[in-house]
């Protein structure tokens, strides 16, 4: 079943990276040509391109560029010379975890390559960016196996065809329950500071034709407790050994407003987003961005002059919140971190 799904925000045509770059969305649809390893990491630090899943594609390809500029430097060497590329591409966001697992994929091919490598480089990066298709539809059958008909769910940042290769994770489930006619309605929180879920989440359902209603993420909680919601579905950017889960700030809150009110809780992401090297959502790195996101919205100042800022990009909801994993691989319900281990011998 691929209903539904007619969005794509990462694309490698005539030999360059095109990123649909989502600092504009909705109201402007523009996809930047990247030529360059160095903009390929900038588009992922500044926004461009973001989500776990994206980042690790679109690092995928920034490993072509870095490649072809290596080889054009030093063909006998370009080995050594990507390196630098490298680094700077593993050091554009740190927590998704999907970013460093396409970087070791890639480089995991170098010492058997022989010649140029570009064409096998490219042809690696494309088997990521459809696996990851091919996991998300997946991932949306098993997901949508959990919904009853005539469900209301909530959704937490952007999970959806544009933090993915295609389709989505959370929002894949949402697709294939919505295919399935078993959605009476979608909310979404708008998500602050960047809010995703109000400029992309609520563009990207209405796209494909899928009603959404948004609120305030404050709202969330007197939401769930008027009874309307049966689920909450959202996505990750690293989950720890133990099933604990880092996604975009404010799922924590989330999460405990759906314990409080017996609303089921799904996390739904591919295992190269599973850090088994972590045995618990402590050890994540939570990236902190800059007070001005906070403090401002579209360049324009929203708070008191002088006033400060925390601004963390993530948090990390306990494994205990959490009533099922999704996965390409299967589902884990109550996570643990024997299930997780489970999981991932599969």
């Amino acid at each position: 079943m691929k209903q539904n799904d007619s969005l794509r925000a990462i694309i490698w045509r005539d030999n360059a990276l095109h990123l649909l770059d989502q600092r504009y969305l909705p109201h402007q649809q523009t996809y930047l040509e990247l030529l360059q390893a160095k903009e390929t990491a900038d588009a992922i630090r500044d926004m461009v391109v973001r989500g776990a899943p994206a980042i690790g594609i679109t690092a995928a390809y920034g490993v072509v560029l870095a490649a072809r500029a290596a080889y054009a430097k030093n063909a006998g060497a370009w080995r050594e010379e990507i390196q630098a590329d490298m680094q700077y591409l593993a050091q554009s966001r740190p927590t998704a975890v999907n970013l460093f697992w396409a970087l070791k994929r890639m480089e995991a091919l170098f010492p058997s390559l022989e010649g140029d490598p570009e064409a096998a480089l490219v042809a690696e990066a494309g088997r990521i960016h459809q696996e990851d298709i091919e996991a998300n539809y997946q991932m949306g059958l098993l997901g949508e196996a959990y919904i009853p008909k005539d469900t209301a769910v909530i959704t937490h940042c952007n999970a959806g065809a544009l933090a993915t290769g295609g389709y989505g994770t959370a929002l894949g489930v949402i697709r294939s329950a919505f295919s399935a006619d078993k959605l009476s309605q979608v909310y979404a929180d708008e998500t602050r500071p960047w809010l995703q879920g109000a400029r992309l989440t609520a563009w990207e359902l209405l796209q494909d034709g899928i009603p959404v209603t948004l609120l305030s993420d404050g709202a969330a909680a007197s939401l769930l407790r008027t009874g309307t919601v049966s689920w909450a579905i959202v996505g990750s950017d690293r989950i720890a050994g133990n099933g604990d889960v880092a996604n975009k700030i404010g799922t924590y809150g989330l999460a405990i407003a759906a314990k409080h009110h017996g609303v089921k809780f799904m996390v739904v992401a591919p295992t190269s987003t599973i850090d088994m090297s972590l045995s618990s959502g402590e050890q994540i790195p939570i990236e902190n961005r800059s007070k001005d996101e906070v403090l401002s919205l579209n360049g324009q100042a929203v708070a008191a002059q002088d006033a400060d800022a925390w601004n963390p990009a993530f948090d990390v909801t306990p494994a205990a919140l959490v009533d099922v994993i999704v996965t390409e691989k299967g589902v884990v319900e109550h996570p643990t971190a024997e299930k997780m281990a489970a999981l991932m011998a599969k």
